[in-house]
């Protein structure tokens, strides 16, 4: 009876593991697809100009709702990033107003060394302009959002220098709206179809499918000026999707370049650390029988 028992036990416990990952997928939402950035790999760097495009945009679709609070006008000018000229950064901080106490009326024109304005004024006008919700700021979100790989696929991670979770699953979301809930959306435990709460919208990617963001980019939304050498880059959804998403991983890691070079520099470092420690050892321990 006991052994019985157990038997049961043990494939109750298989068969909840085997449903367990099925469950969550549908609670989080489905696997972002992996996506080739140039910044990808322990070799990796920025693209200057999709990261200007990225901040294109940032600016002309995204900033109307999310800030960056963490990022100066100046940071744009820096090199491994947008890399703008300095008269391009004044200009553009110009555009805007800044809270300033000691300025007339109370505020003023930014200047470089301000940060990227906030589209609200407090957090209750920007819940309220958003059903409730509260937009997220953008500085850091690429690393606050990420993607969770099943056993064995993480384990290569480490071998790989794996780090681009958040774009990835910022580009998904972007790209994982449907104009209607689809047939592939998952049933409820007693089998009912996916109900849709009124204002949200449906999203294969962002937890438990109902985003109250309303799809923000389409193709054709943004006229990009000419690339390099006079070559037109594609006004899509997927491409406006992949600039502004390798443009906010930037934002959270400014100086993802140079960490690169740094950790490739403490690499040689301890190979040649310990090369010399076993040829030091070997030396001392010639003459010696053990």
């Amino acid at each position: 009876m006991k052994k019985h028992s157990f038997i049961l036990a043990a494939a109750a416990l298989v068969a909840g593991l085997a449903m367990a990952p099925a469950a969550q997928a549908a609670e989080a939402g489905m696997q972002p697809e992996r996506q080739a950035w140039s910044f990808g790999g322990i070799f990796g760097t920025y693209d200057t100009n999709q990261l200007q495009r990225g901040f294109q945009v940032f600016r002309e679709v995204c900033a109307s709702c999310h800030g960056a609070h963490l990022i100066a006008f100046r940071n744009l000018m820096e090199p491994g990033g947008p890399e703008f000229s300095e008269a391009q950064v004044r200009a553009l901080a110009a555009e805007y107003e800044v809270a300033d106490i000691t300025a007339d009326g109370g505020v003023r024109p930014a200047v470089p060394a301000d940060r990227w304005p906030s589209p609200f004024a407090n957090d209750q006008e920007a819940r309220d302009a958003n059903g409730g919700s509260m937009p997220p700021d953008f500085s850091v979100l690429a690393k606050a959002r990420g993607v969770k790989d099943p056993f064995p696929t993480w384990v290569f991670n480490y071998f790989t220098g794996y780090q681009e979770g958040g774009p990835d699953y910022i580009h998904a979301l972007l790209t994982g709206y449907h104009a209607e809930v689809p047939e592939t959306a998952p049933h409820g435990e007693d089998g009912t179809p996916f109900q849709l709460p009124e204002g949200k919208y449906y999203n294969d990617y962002f937890p438990g499918h109902a985003i109250g963001m309303a799809p923000p980019l389409a193709d054709g939304v943004i006229d990009y000026a000419d690339g390099e050498n006079g070559v037109s880059v594609p006004e899509t959804l997927d491409q406006y999707s992949t600039d502004v998403s390798a443009f906010m991983m930037w934002m959270a890691e400014p100086h993802l370049v140079s960490r690169k070079q740094t950790g490739f520099v403490v690499l040689i470092f301890l190979v040649v650390f310990a090369g010399l420690m076993w040829g030091t050892k070997r030396k001392l321990w010639a003459g010696i029988e053990h």
